[in-house]
């Protein structure tokens, strides 16, 4: 009876510490921003806003998720290619790399497009005086930003959001005082535009993006890095941006100069964006969809609400998914200090060694918010800045790069209960794969299908470089299919939805297999890559010399590998294709298999080279610890402890994303107090203006640097590892919890199976926990103490220090997990 009132009281405790914390989820500051990495971001999966907060002249950067640059991909592209291949692996075969990699520029397309800032909206105040009591913020709970300041006695506040109900951006501004509100406002693009008052009290600018843009990277001399139209005559996508205000009382006029309030009491902006990108395969210009038509009517629909109902539906609709999941870490020292500091310096201040779990918890919420925000159902799915973006030429295009930061965006996804939010990549990938049969057949002559290291939202899979301007440690990279098949999967092994791994994932990962089968050449025995390497590091040869290319890198073999088993599964699942499944498991069985190094480490590469950066960011070889499922402490011991020499070797320093991914390694070999030091190194402040090592800007943006969100999104996935783990085919309730959390609960998270799982812990232990099987499949959970479930004690498993509790479940039960009184 003890036992059970202690639990209630440890139950209720972490209730109200949820409530607490699902409430108090906001970035807060006491100016406005000067950098675009101090402004704050509003999204609905397609309009996206960074919110500057100023107070005379207000700044909001836009973007519309499907503005990019560029057209459909092109076909027959560089048809000399095919005739290099086995030159290139005739000259890895004798190691002479220099002559593959030369080769190599010979098997290039071109690179991809941009994604494209849409424009500006300029708020400009006439006040007269000074203001104070400034204070902006950016609420997770409801995705709501408000800035307010007092000027001359009069109080100004503005509210913003952007919404997936009503598909347009509100911002409502207001005073306490009649007839204080004059401003005047305007739209700007960088790109190719016109911008025309109609009526009384609209702006709307049209433009044309255009045909080409080339990497910021890429400046060729001779060469003009921006082309508007082809020869042809086709054009980039056109767009419509409406600015629409609706004073309350006082006046409005809207001419060339912009629109113009005077005297008002409050007044409502509404802004609404389309444009004419018609699907990955639609030519923008003659086949797009009629952009002025979906922005009117966008913007029609809208002005039909009240502003009070367009709120309370943002709301709704955004709260269906960040309410799901809650996560509370208990504060031991019940320090109300860091609650009510400003962001920017709560955040140096945990960089300078304070303790603040709500920050933790703050920042575990932003990913969330942030996938929420620039990825949709039916949207394009999130790029390398989510759906943010200022530059014309932005870092590397703003562009979806697959050699790890587009998958890394989406990890998060199914463990944090977001699988629909998923879908916007999991459709692209499938027209994706369209696009790399293609390529497979007129780069390679294979079968399948094949993506490589960057592609955009035209599904552009061959290997970029301008056809030879391209470095192929970077651009002659051959498995982005083959990864991003790893998330279709996934979607399968979190939802259990087999309609959609019968009619959408398994046909395109087979397609992807199939690739592999003509990609793999044998060598001493074994099937290997050639040519490979290791994203984008280089290794030293026995001469002292420098490459990339190479055979056999051993992460091309480890997702090839976690692609075929993921394929086996899904054949046995369907109960299909019995043949070709065979076929798989004879491939997988002669796949070249992990080397333990001189070093004691994971081998990198089929040789036991030594890195030039032995530092790199990129620790691709091990992909088989995470993402993948190859390597783990409880099942395969010794490659563990390899992966864990070659995480210590490699170090813990590296860009923010990279940081990310580490809290994911550590998590994975269940240390969660190297996991909770990799979080606090990602929760590095680095200033916007003097930079510094891979960390978070003071609006908590990921700093690459610069700004890249898969950084963001890793994070949430890698807290979400430290407490639950199901990719062993259990779930394993506090894998990784680390010292720095006595007590702490979450709710809301998916483990595979389709269970959804709370947690409470205190004193460093489980204390409580519920499952809810959705699907009704049979559950293993591995705990740290001995549970009961539907009155079965856990037994200990064969490593002595778990246990494991195996039961049965109907569809929709929760099944309570009750902790056994040790005493």
């Amino acid at each position: 009876m003890k036992m059970k009132t202690h639990l209630t009281a440890i139950f209720f405790f972490a209730v109200s510490l949820a409530v607490f914390a699902q409430n108090n989820l906001k970035l807060w500051y006491e100016k406005p921003a000067k950098e675009w990495v101090e402004a704050l971001p509003v999204g609905n999966g397609r309009i996206g806003a960074m919110i500057f907060g100023g107070v005379e002249n207000e700044l909001i950067q836009l973007n519309e998720g499907t503005l990019w640059s560029g057209g459909p991909q092109k076909k027959n592209v560089n048809p000399d290619a095919p005739k290099y291949l086995q030159l290139i692996r005739d000259a890895l075969a004798r190691e002479d790399y220099k002559t593959a990699t030369a080769l190599c520029r010979k098997m290039q397309g071109y690179f991809s497009e941009s994604f494209l800032p849409m424009g500006d909206l300029e708020i400009r105040h006439s006040f007269k005086g000074k203001a104070n009591n400034y204070y902006r913020d950016l609420n997770l709970s409801n995705a709501t930003a408000t800035t307010s300041f007092d000027v001359s006695g009069v109080h100004y506040a503005r509210e913003i959001f952007s919404t997936g109900a009503d598909s347009v951006l509100v911002i409502r501004i207001t005073s306490n005082k009649p007839g204080a509100i004059t401003l005047d406002l305007n739209l700007k693009s960088k790109l190719e535009n016109q911008i025309i008052p109609t009526g009384n009290d609209q702006l709307v600018l049209n433009g044309t993006a255009p045909l080409r843009v080339d990497p910021s990277y890429y400046n060729r001399p001779g060469r003009n890095p921006v082309l508007q139209k082809d020869s042809l005559g086709h054009t980039g996508m056109r767009f419509q941006t409406i600015l629409k205000v609706v004073p309350e009382a006082g006046s409005v006029i809207a001419d060339n100069d912009g629109i113009h309030v005077k005297d008002a009491n409050a007044l409502t902006i509404y802004l609404a964006a389309a444009t004419s990108f018609n699907g990955m395969f639609k030519l923008p210009d003659t086949q797009g969809k009629k952009e002025k038509a979906i922005a009117q009517r966008q913007l029609k629909s809208a002005l039909a609400k009240s502003y009070d109902e367009l709120k309370q539906r943002h709301i709704a609709d955004y709260q269906q998914y960040f309410n799901r999941v809650s996560l509370t870490l208990a504060d031991t020292t019940n320090n109300k200090v860091n609650d009510k500091l400003p962001s920017d310096f709560r955040l140096k201040l945990y960089s300078y060694g304070n303790y603040d779990p709500g920050l933790e918890q703050l920042f575990y919420q932003y990913g969330r918010y942030l996938l929420i925000s620039s990825s949709r159902p039916g949207g394009t799915p999130a790029n390398l800045q989510g759906i943010w973006n200022k530059d014309f030429r932005p870092p590397w295009s703003s562009n979806y790069t697959i050699n790890i930061n587009t998958e890394m965006n989406y990890w998060p996804a199914e463990v944090t209960n977001l699988s629909e939010i998923h879908t916007p990549l999991l459709k692209w990938i499938q027209d994706l794969s369209v696009n790399g049969k293609v390529t497979a057949k007129e780069f390679y002559k294979a079968r399948g299908w094949v993506a490589h290291h960057n592609s955009d939202i035209w599904g552009m899979t061959n290997a970029v470089g301008n056809k030879g301007d391209g470095d192929p440690q970077w651009a002659n990279w051959y498995m982005g299919a083959n990864w991003l098949s790893q998330h279709l999967w996934e979607h399968y092994a979190f939802t259990g939805d087999k309609t959609f791994l019968k009619n959408e994932a398994y046909p395109v990962m087979k397609e992807a297999a199939l690739f592999c089968f003509d990609w793999l050449v044998e060598k001493d025995g074994y099937l290997i890559t050639s040519p490979s390497n290791s994203p984008e590091n280089v290794f030293v040869t026995d001469k002292n010399e420098k490459y990339s290319m190479t055979e056999g890198s051993y992460m091309d073999i480890e997702i090839i590998r976690d692609l075929f088993t993921n394929v086996i599964e899904a054949s046995e699942a369907l109960n299909i294709d019995k043949d070709f499944r065979q076929q798989v498991i004879e491939k997988r069985n002669k796949l070249l298999p992990y080397r333990i190094g001189s070093r004691g480490q994971l081998q990198e590469w089929m040789r036991d080279y030594k890195e030039e950066d032995p530092q790199h960011r990129h620790t691709s070889h091990l992909f088989g610890l995470h993402p993948g499922r190859d390597i783990s402490p409880l099942k395969t011991p010794e490659l563990a402890k390899a992966a864990n020499r070659t995480f210590e070797l490699r170090g813990d320093g590296g860009t923010g994303w990279s940081k990310g991914w580490k809290i994911n390694f550590a998590a994975r070999l269940l240390d969660g107090d190297h996991a909770y030091k990799m979080i606090r190194e990602i929760l590095n402040y680095v200033d916007p203006v003097a930079g510094g090592a891979g960390g978070t800007y003071p609006n908590f943006f990921d700093a690459h640097p610069p700004f890249q969100i898969d950084g963001n999104f890793a994070a949430t996935a890698g807290i979400s590892e430290m407490l639950l783990q199901s990719h062993l085919g259990e779930v394993h309730l506090l894998p990784a919890l680390p010292k720095a959390w006595p007590a702490g609960e979450i709710t809301g998270l998916k483990a595979r199976g389709n269970f959804e799982v709370n947690i409470v812990w205190k004193e460093h232990r489980l204390a409580k926990a519920s499952i809810k099987s959705v699907k009704g499949n049979a559950c293993t959970i591995r705990t740290d103490v001995p549970v009961q479930v539907e009155g079965v004690v856990s037994s200990q498993s064969t490593e002595g220090k778990y246990f494991l509790n195996t039961f049965s479940t109907k569809p929709g039960r929760v099944y309570e997990i009750k902790v056994v009184n040790q005493n």
